[in-house]
């Protein structure tokens, strides 16, 4: 794979007024700010940029979250930013769609987090080692409510605030529902 600089712009100042995200948004700055390849998921030091879609149900109460088969927990959908990707917007949208088949509406920046990926090992090879994901969380709204399991999930559904903690959904994720519910309150 050759490595790519894709011209995404990524609105700083609306990545800035995230509290909660400061440390994140800090390190993302740095990254977009020093590396020649921030959007490229073959740069594993200090990692890359990656786009993930907080979708809310019609109901505006649950988000759809997929049980990652790799990492063997419930996460947001989303993923690695590719060259057809006019912006890290439809980079979030693409990947929500296929990771659960959910068309979506919107798309505004409601987070920030960085966070390590363990390496992807497969028959004692390395062909990942340890990286750092900096995520840019991505709110829509879904269209529908029916979702399809991809091969990269074990799972998927519809979680709301009583299954935060069952599902393990982490403070940076509940601080995204919270503003993205906020915003569309006020709409």
């Amino acid at each position: 794979m050759q490595p790519y600089v894709l011209p995404l712009f990524i609105p700083i100042q609306a990545i800035s007024e995230l509290a909660g995200d400061e440390k994140s948004t800090e390190l993302l700055e740095m990254l977009l700010a020093h590396s020649p390849r921030p959007y490229w998921r073959g740069q594993f030091a200090p990692g890359h940029v990656t786009a993930t879609g907080l979708v809310l149900h019609p109901d505006g109460e649950q988000m759809a979250m997929v049980f990652h088969a790799r990492l063997e927990r419930w996460l947001l959908p989303g993923g690695h930013v590719q060259e057809i990707d006019r912006d890290i917007f439809a980079a979030a949208a693409r990947e929500v769609s296929e990771e659960t088949g959910l068309a979506v509406d919107g798309g505004e920046i409601i987070g920030v987090d960085v966070h390590g990926i363990p390496p992807k090992i497969r028959n004692g090879v390395v062909l990942e080692p340890y990286h750092q994901h900096h995520d840019i969380l991505i709110g829509f709204a879904a269209k529908g409510t029916e979702m399809i399991l991809s091969e990269e999930s074990r799972d998927l559904g519809w979680v709301g605030p009583p299954q935060f903690n069952t599902h393990a959904v982490p403070p940076n994720i509940r601080r995204a529902y919270g503003r993205l519910r906020e915003r569309r309150a006020s709409e």
